[in-house]
């Protein structure tokens, strides 16, 4: 919205209510509570990781635990299991920091990758025609089962909702309690120029829904099912 036009919008309600626009300077955000910052501020790193197990399994994922020597491993086994004839992956650097390189150069089927340099079109297509994706995600918030990722040149919105099968990496050290701590992580990044984005996807699993006759189905406008592969020693 433009802003001669935002202004118009913003006094007209002003007037229909019968008041003065309120100012952000006059009329500062005052938190009701602390509660974002200090629900499950007490639990431990093990704790997390428990609570994140628990409610990542009752949203239908596929809680999974590897340390880097095994990654590969387990990642092999989950794609064949798939029966996967495409995989996708991102270009992006912590493949490699999570001991995956002689991995992606091995790998059957042989992946294809989002290119940052490639069309929209052509890694839309990308992941519209893949089987399994495996994504590098930022966050899992334990207290929902929550994966947190922003897009990136390497790792556009699309590679997340498009692919059959969805495997998402995330180190342990990354499981943090709720969305709030994520989000003061990627404000932070964003306010220092270490992090460009359009957009940060919180994603609670495979899509679901129980509007037919009241039954649950799982995977309805996304990937059928997601796994999510915690790295214990990263």
């Amino acid at each position: 919205m433009a802003s001669d036009n935002r202004e118009a919008f913003l006094n007209n309600i002003a007037e229909k209510a019968g008041r003065p626009r309120h100012q952000l300077a006059e009329h500062p955000f005052v938190p009701l509570n602390d509660l974002p910052e200090t629900t499950l501020a007490d639990k431990t790193s093990a704790e997390l990781f428990d609570l994140a197990k628990q409610n990542s399994q009752s949203i239908h994922v596929t809680f999974q635990t590897a340390d880097t020597a095994g990654l590969a491993d387990l990642l092999n086994q989950d794609i064949q299991e798939k029966e996967a004839k495409s995989l996708l992956l991102p270009t992006d650097d912590r493949l490699a920091e999570y001991g995956l390189t002689n991995w992606m150069a091995g790998v059957t089927p042989s992946p294809t990758y989002w290119e940052p340099t490639g069309g929209r079109e052509e890694n839309i297509q990308r992941a519209q025609n893949a089987d399994v994706a495996v994504g590098c995600v930022d966050f899992l918030c334990a207290e929902s089962g929550t994966i947190t990722v922003a897009t990136t040149p390497g790792q556009g919105r699309s590679f997340h909702f498009l692919p059959t099968h969805y495997i998402a990496l995330v180190p342990k050290s990354r499981i943090v309690p709720r969305s709030r701590q994520a989000m003061d992580w990627y404000d932070e990044e964003i306010k220092a120029g270490r992090l460009h984005t359009s957009n940060i996807n919180f994603i609670t699993g495979p899509s679901n829904s129980g509007d037919i006759e009241m039954v649950l189905v799982v995977g309805v406008h996304g990937p059928i099912d997601m796994s999510y592969i915690v790295i214990t020693d990263q």
